[in-house]
Formats: C-alpha cells, sequence, structure tokens
C-alpha cells in the first residue's frame, strides 16, 4: 500500500506498537521489587515490506513478541545452590542445638567426672566420714543425672528431627503439585503462541522453593519441564506430580519414600538431606559415644569398689547400676547403684579407718576406659568433634551463601529491573508515540486538503 493511506497505516503500527511497549515497560516498573520477577522486553520487527515495480516499500513495525530475559544455566545453578546452601543451614541449626548440651565448662558431664574425682580426694584424709561419703554419692548421682539428661535431649531433639521430616515431604508435595499445575497452564499457552512469561516466572520460583527442601533437578520437556531428585526419583512429569510418603521404619524412625522405594539415604541436597543427615548418622553417633563413655566409666569404677570395703568392713559392690553389655542406652539408663554411703570401699583392709582402695578408685581417672582413652580425654575428644564440625559447617554456610549472593547478582544483571533503565525506555517509546501521532495528524490534514481540492 503507498500514498496517503499507506503513510497513515504505517504510522498507525508505529503508535500501537509503542503503546504495547510502554506497557511492557510498565510491567517491569510494577515488578521492580517482585521476587523472582523476570524483566520482559518488547521485541519490535519491520513490517513485511511491498513491492511497487522496482521499488520496495516498508509497511510499518509490529510487535513480534515480548520476552523474558533469563540464563536457564544460571536458573540451575541457583536451584544447586539453594540445595547446597539449605542443606548446610539445616545442619548448622541443629549442630548448634547439640553443642548447648555439650558446652558448659563449670557443668555437664566433664565437670561431673571431674567432680567425682575430687570428692574421693576429699574422702581420703578421713574415710569414715559420712558427710565425705555422702558428697561421693552425691557426685555419683551427677554424673548419671548429666549423662541422663545429655542423652534424653538428644533423643528429643532426633524425635523433633523425625516430625520435621515428615512435614518436610508434605511441603514437597503441595509445591510439587502446584508445580505441576502452572506447568500445564504454560504447556496450554504456549501450545496456541501465547505469552506465558509470568506463569514461567511463578514456576521457577516454585521450583527454588522446592530446592530448598530436596535435591532436584530440572528436565526440559516438550511439553513443559520434568523434575527429578539426582538419583532419577520422578517428582513431576507431564504436568503431573508424583508425590512422597513417610513411612515409620524398623529402626523408629520416619523414613521417605517413592512408592515402595525408600530414598531417605539417597537424598543429597536441600533442608531434608541436612535433617536427615544429623538425625541418623550424627546423634546416633553421638549417643553410641555417650553410652561406651558411661559404659566404661561405670565398669571401671564398679571394678574399684568391689576391690576394696565398705565402713562396715564388707566387701565392696557396685556404685553404679551395671550397664547393659556392649554399652547400648548406657548413658541415658545409668543408675547409682547405693544409697548407704558406708557401702563405698573406701578400705584396702576391712578396717574402717583405711583409705587404700581409694587410691584404687581415683586412679581410674588415669585409666584408659574407652578406646585406650581416659574418661576426661574421652568426653573431651567428643566435645572436640562437636566444636569442629560447628565450626565446618558454619564456614561452609557462609562461603555458601557468598556464592549463593554472587548468583543472584548476575541473574539481577541479567533479569532483573533496571528502573533508570526503564525510565529510558519511557521517553523512548513516548517520543515515538509522538512522532507516530504527529504523522497521524500530518496526513490527516493532507487528506483533508485533498478532499477539499475538488469542491
Amino acid at each position: 500500500m503507498s500514498g496517503l493511506y499507506g503513510t497513515l497505516s504505517i504510522a498507525l503500527s508505529a503508535l500501537a506498537t509503542s503503546q504495547q511497549a510502554l506497557e511492557t515497560t510498565s510491567n517491569n516498573v510494577a515488578n521492580a521489587h517482585t521476587p523472582g520477577y523476570s524483566r520482559q522486553r518488547s521485541v519490535l520487527v519491520p513490517g513485511a515490506p511491498v513491492s511497487f515495480g522496482p521499488l520496495t516499500i516498508g509497511t510499518g513495525v509490529v510487535l513480534d513478541k515480548i520476552e523474558s530475559l533469563r540464563d536457564p544455566i544460571l536458573e540451575i545453578q541457583l536451584n544447586q545452590e539453594t540445595q547446597q546452601q539449605s542443606d548446610l543451614n539445616a545442619r548448622l541449626t541443629q549442630l548448634q542445638q547439640i553443642e548447648t548440651h555439650f558446652s558448659g565448662s563449670s557443668s555437664g558431664i566433664g565437670a561431673d567426672i571431674t567432680n567425682f574425682f575430687n570428692s574421693l580426694q576429699q574422702l581420703a584424709p578421713n574415710p569414715s566420714s559420712l558427710s565425705l561419703r555422702q558428697a561421693v554419692l552425691t557426685a555419683a548421682g551427677n554424673l548419671a543425672n548429666d549423662f541422663n539428661v545429655t542423652a534424653n535431649n538428644l533423643q528429643t531433639q532426633r524425635g523433633n528431627l523425625d516430625q520435621t521430616v515428615v512435614q518436610d515431604v508434605g511441603e514437597v508435595n503441595r509445591l510439587t503439585t502446584e508445580i505441576a499445575s502452572v506447568d500445564q497452564q504454560i504447556s496450554n499457552l504456549e501450545n496456541v503462541h501465547e505469552n506465558a512469561s509470568t506463569l514461567i516466572d511463578q514456576r521457577t520460583n516454585l521450583i527454588r522453593q522446592l530446592s530448598g527442601l530436596i535435591d532436584v533437578q530440572v528436565i526440559p520437556t516438550d511439553n513443559g519441564i520434568s523434575l527429578t531428585t539426582s538419583n532419577g526419583t520422578a517428582l513431576v512429569s507431564g504436568g503431573e506430580s508424583f508425590a512422597l510418603s513417610t513411612t515409620l521404619a524398623s529402626d523408629g524412625t520416619q523414613h521417605v519414600m517413592s512408592g515402595t522405594q525408600d530414598i531417605t539415604a539417597k537424598l543429597t541436597g536441600g533442608s531434608l538431606a541436612g535433617t536427615v543427615q544429623i538425625r541418623d548418622e550424627q546423634i546416633p553417633g553421638l549417643l553410641n559415644q555417650l553410652d561406651q563413655l558411661a559404659s566404661g566409666l561405670a565398669n571401671a569404677l564398679n571394678t574399684a569398689n568391689q576391690a576394696g570395703f565398705d565402713l562396715n568392713g564388707n566387701q565392696g559392690g557396685n556404685i553404679f547400676v551395671p550397664p547393659p553389655v556392649g554399652g547400648s542406652g548406657a548413658a541415658i539408663s545409668l543408675k547409682v547403684a547405693i544409697t548407704d554411703p558406708a557401702l563405698i570401699a573406701a578400705s584396702s583392709d576391712g578396717t574402717a579407718g583405711s583409705n587404700g582402695n581409694i587410691a584404687v578408685l581415683a586412679a581410674v581417672h588415669d585409666q584408659t576406659v574407652v578406646n585406650g582413652q581416659t574418661p576426661l580425654d574421652y568426653y573431651s575428644n567428643v566435645v572436640f568433634q562437636i566444636g569442629s564440625a560447628t565450626s565446618n559447617t558454619s564456614a561452609d554456610v557462609d562461603a555458601s551463601a557468598q556464592i549463593l549472593q554472587q548468583l543472584n547478582d548476575q541473574r539481577g544483571s541479567i533479569s532483573g529491573v533496571s528502573l533508570d533503565e526503564e525510565a529510558a525506555n519511557m521517553v523512548q517509546y513516548q517520543t515515538a508515540y509522538q512522532a507516530a501521532a504527529r504523522v497521524v495528524s500530518t496526513v490527516n490534514a493532507m487528506l483533508d486538503i485533498a478532499v477539499n481540492l475538488g469542491r
């Protein structure tokens, strides 16, 4: 089309595309602070030209598409680092809680061991004193009680983590159901060549939330995406979600199931992996160490007491109730076996004034009772391991946070909205709109002149 009407058509196309581009810019400005929003850009292309003999004349401008600016590789990296960060955060939170059970310098198991052997030293000069003997029993009771409390606290923490696993699996199922629904909507829109940018941002944001809970991989397909865990367990495929479940296993904890397959030990990322690691490895390991210490110390002190004689001249018996064979459960069940202070076997010859066996009891302080270590050395090593694990995990959390921040900054530079840039675009499209409107006015005036020429 040529002539004034052709010019008018070109001007109208410029008006329409400038208005649509302004709408896109306005939408960017409105969502400048919306989490997960990807900046949109109007892609303008020349209209199909027409030929008149040797001449080719343009037909204006058309809006080819509105595209969202995203980097798929960067989104994958963000998902992966989110999984790592959530895993580490879950571990650190629980390790810090565990640390509180062992961090007291003037109280706790370590202090109780020291106080018990100090009470024996105080008894040595006056072995027939009932008050000093009672002080030994009191110290033994405090030691047993702190073993009980610490083991019970760890068991309680483990039970709480078990409930966290159930809650997290429920949240995973909620997110996968929502992702499957949004993915189906995206597929429906794209099949009819409609813009699905807003829904894609919504899906991306949901996947990021899911990455905070569980290790997830995104696999593009012809009909949207599929989501699996790192070991291949299907979560979403073809617009359908596949729910996980939990079941009470023989070890008394909730295991994560995909159908009939137990995937608990295969989780490698997200808060679920961190929770499971603390619940199934860290806490049981600590409980076992406490059991071994309680068992070794109780057996050594019982043996030492049996080597002497009590205040009544009788052969000494057990100070503590003998721990279970193998030591399992020794810490939580440790109890003092006697209530009569006269039954402490301080004497080595059966006389009331003898203190010879106190040296045998006190020697347990330096005796190797667990894994070739003395009681205090073994306990100190346990405390060191906890502190070291907490410190190392904290450093890993900080490093992961820096990496995640860098990735988010990179995403912001690509997908984020720059208000300065959008303001410049507004001026550009406004000027284009005004120029096109001027062309319309000019053509209108020329058409009036052309019509009036015939009068």
